[in-house]
């Protein structure tokens, strides 16, 4: 069938008009993620620097109060977060407090990130003495430490040497009898601006014990809640998917 001129005008004209549509769709589709990508990958970085930040859990060092495998939304304003591309903070909302869980960068290597439980501010005396806790004279009740068999292996270390620096007057005139062990060192006073920090599960826990205080600049914040939370298990396919620990998705850190 012969096909009048008319028509091939016709058909040349909506092929035409069809590749215009298509070409400005797609333009206006690319033009309107480039303008919306930007300022949501600002706000994701300022929401993630400034106010919340995700933290696993990697070890068992805060045992039972986080387990291996959990996951925490950290509160990062409430010790006064930093301001992006700045050395300033914004004003914190409270100081830190005794028993606050906190997360902060490792003094030793400040890239890497702890949690550990805040025992001890600027001025405080402590000690332990057959793993219980001693502040400014007293026993400190730690209802979240699990109860183990102190003095098992319990040997004086040598990499707890950096306490007689800071050893109070009266354990001073005996720092050559001062053998400092896991559970039993002391007393030290905590220095101006700084922290000391322990592990819940004491037996397990690289803290201020053995690499010392903690500079309160280096606070990152405190957790407020396991999001997410699984099982590790090298043998099982998927523990993240079939290991999930349901009971502990929402818990609020204490």
């Amino acid at each position: 069938m012969k096909v009048s001129e008319q028509e091939l005008k016709r058909n040349a004209l909506r092929a035409a008009n069809g590749r215009s549509f298509s070409r400005s769709w797609r333009l206006g589709w690319l033009w309107e993620w480039a303008k919306v990508l930007p300022p949501a990958v600002v706000l994701f970085l300022l929401v993630r620097t400034m106010l919340v930040e995700a933290f696993k859990i990697p070890s068992g060092s805060m045992e039972n109060t986080l387990l291996v495998g959990d996951f925490l939304l950290v509160n990062k304003v409430v010790y006064g977060a930093g301001v992006p591309f700045t050395d300033r903070h914004l004003p914190a909302v409270r100081p830190p407090r005794h028993g606050d869980v906190v997360v902060f960068a490792w003094p030793v290597d400040p890239s890497k990130s702890f949690v550990k439980r805040l025992v001890g501010l600027a001025g405080d005396t402590l000690s332990m003495q057959d793993g219980v806790l001693v502040r400014n004279g007293r026993p400190v009740s730690e209802p979240y430490v699990p109860e183990r068999g102190h003095g098992a292996g319990d040997a004086p270390r040598e990499d707890f040497s950096w306490q007689r620096s800071y050893l109070v007057q009266p354990a001073v005139a005996a720092l050559s009898e001062y053998h400092p062990s896991r559970d039993r060192w002391g007393p030290l006073v905590v220095p101006p601006a700084h922290l000391f920090v322990l592990g819940d599960n004491r037996e397990n826990s690289l803290d201020s014990r053995y690499w010392g205080f903690v500079p309160d600049s280096l606070l990152r914040g405190t957790p407020l809640v396991v999001y997410y939370s699984y099982t590790p298990d090298s043998s099982v396919t998927l523990p993240w998917l079939s290991r999930i620990r349901w009971t502990r998705v929402g818990a609020v850190v204490r």
